[in-house]
C-alpha cells in the first residue's frame, strides 16, 4: 500500500500538468481537463493500493482522465453532440508543442494568457497548475478564501465566454506572458519557503525545489530577461539558507541568529553572480532584481549594511508600493535609524495589514527593541493568533516568553 501511495504522490507531482495539458488541448476546456484529471487521480487512490501499480502510471492516468472527460461531455450533451465530442479523442492532428520542452512550464505559459488581468492569470495558474489550494492562494494575496475562489471562477468564466483558445505559446508569446509566470513561480516558492497552512510542514522543499527548477528553465528560454535572472538569484539566495532556518526544536531561526557555516556556499555564489551581472548591465532593475539585491546584501559578510538595504527597499517601494513592501521598508528603517522611527512607519500600515500576522510580528520586535515589553507581548500574542506556520509560531512564542515581566 505504501508503494502505491508513493507512486501516486510521484504521479501527482510529475504527471498532473501533463495530463491537464493533454486533456485541455483535446477538449478545448481547462475546466473539463482539471475536473477529469482530479477524478482520475481519485480513482487511482482507490484502485492502486488494491490492484497494484500499473506498468505505466502516467499513461494510465491520461487514459482514465480522458474517459472521465468523455463521460462528462456525454452527460451534458445531446446524443449527436456527444458523439462529435468523443471523436476529439481520436483526432490525430497534433499542434506543435512550441519552444517550451517542459510540460508543466508550458502549461504555466498557457494559463498566463494576456487577455486576463495579471491578478486573474496568476491566481488561475496557481490553482490549476501550481498545486496550491484556494486558501493558500488567498493568503498570498491577503484576501478571504471566498474572495479568491470567486476570482478564480470568474477567470475561468472569462476564458469560456471570450473563447480564449488553448494554444501552446511560441517564442513570440513568451515576453508578453513571462511576468505572470514569474509571479506564479515566486508565490509557489514563498509557500514552500514559509508554508502558510497550519496542517503542513513549516518548509515545503518540494515547492521550493520545483520553483527553482522551473525558473532555471525560464532563464534558459529568456537569458536576457532581467527579472527572470533576478527571481532566480532571489530564490537561490533564500534557499541557500534553508538548512539553517529551523531549529531542532522546530522553531524558526531569524537570519541574524543563523549559523552561516551551514549555508549552501555554491548557491550563495551563484546568486551573487546573477545579481552582479544585472547591476553591470546598466539597465534599471525591476522588482525581483531589487529583492535579489537586498538578499545579496544580507548574505554578504558577517553583518548586513542596513543603510544599503534601506536604499534598496526605498527603490523597491517606488516600483511596488504594496503594503508588504512598505512593511519591509519600515522594518529596515527601524534597524537603520532606530526602533521608534520604524515603529511609526509600521503603525501607519495598520488599516491595511491589521489582519496579517507579519505586521504584528514586526511591531512586536520593534516594541521589544524600544524597551516596551508589555506592548511587545500584546503584539506577539496577536501575531501568534494569526500565524499558521508551526515554526514561526514556535519562534514568536519563544520571543514573547523571553520578555521581562
Amino acid at each position: 500500500m505504501t508503494d502505491a501511495h508513493d507512486a501516486l504522490a510521484r504521479a501527482l507531482r510529475d504527471d498532473w500538468a501533463r495530463v491537464v495539458a493533454t486533456l485541455a488541448k483535446r477538449f478545448g476546456s481547462l475546466d473539463v481537463a482539471e475536473d477529469a484529471a482530479a477524478e482520475a487521480f481519485a480513482t487511482a487512490a482507490e484502485r492502486w493500493p488494491e490492484d497494484g501499480i500499473p506498468p505505466g502510471p502516467g499513461a494510465w492516468l491520461t487514459t482514465t482522465a480522458t474517459r472521465k472527460a468523455i463521460d462528462h461531455l456525454r452527460r451534458e450533451s445531446s446524443r449527436d453532440a456527444r458523439h462529435r465530442e468523443a471523436l476529439l479523442v481520436y483526432d490525430t492532428d497534433t499542434e506543435p508543442l512550441g519552444v517550451i520542452d517542459d510540460d508543466r512550464l508550458r502549461l504555466f505559459f498557457v494559463c498566463c494568457h494576456p487577455a486576463l488581468s495579471m491578478e486573474a492569470r496568476v491566481a488561475l495558474t496557481l490553482r490549476m497548475v501550481g498545486g496550491l489550494t484556494v486558501p493558500e492562494i488567498a493568503r498570498a494575496f491577503l484576501v478571504q478564501d471566498t474572495t479568491m475562489g470567486a476570482r478564480i471562477t470568474r477567470a475561468k468564466a472569462k476564458i469560456s465566454a471570450a473563447g480564449i483558445p488553448f494554444r501552446f505559446p511560441d517564442a513570440a508569446d513568451l515576453p508578453g506572458r513571462v511576468a505572470g509566470v514569474l509571479t506564479v513561480l515566486y508565490l509557489i516558492f514563498n509557500e514552500g519557503y514559509l508554508a502558510s497552512g497550519a496542517d503542513s510542514a513549516p518548509v515545503r522543499d518540494e515547492l521550493t525545489g520545483e520553483a527553482i527548477r522551473l525558473t532555471r528553465l525560464v532563464h534558459d528560454l529568456l537569458p536576457e530577461d532581467g527579472e527572470t535572472a533576478g527571481l532566480l538569484a532571489l530564490m537561490l539566495l533564500i534557499d541557500a539558507r534553508r538548512a539553517a532556518r529551523v531549529s531542532s526544536e522546530g522553531a524558526l531561526i531569524p537570519l541574524p541568529e543563523q549559523d552561516r557555516r551551514s549555508w549552501d556556499a555554491a548557491r550563495i555564489a551563484e546568486g551573487h553572480a546573477l545579481v552582479r551581472a544585472r547591476l553591470e548591465s546598466g539597465v534599471a532593475p525591476g522588482r525581483f532584481q531589487l529583492m535579489a539585491a537586498i538578499n545579496a546584501v544580507h548574505t554578504d559578510g558577517d553583518a548586513p549594511d542596513w543603510t544599503q538595504i534601506v536604499a534598496l527597499y526605498d527603490q523597491l517601494a517606488r516600483l511596488d508600493p504594496s503594503p508588504l513592501v512598505r512593511l519591509d521598508l519600515a522594518v529596515a528603517v527601524g534597524q537603520c535609524d532606530g526602533a521608534e522611527l520604524g515603529l511609526s512607519l509600521v503603525d501607519a500600515l495598520a488599516p491595511e495589514l491589521r489582519g496579517y500576522h507579519a505586521f504584528h510580528a514586526a511591531r512586536a520586535d520593534l516594541l521589544r527593541q524600544a524597551g516596551r515589553p508589555a506592548d511587545a507581548r500584546e503584539a506577539y500574542d496577536s501575531a501568534i493568533a494569526l500565524a499558521g506556520n508551526s515554526a514561526e509560531i514556535a519562534f514568536l512564542t519563544r520571543r514573547r516568553d523571553e520578555l521581562p515581566r
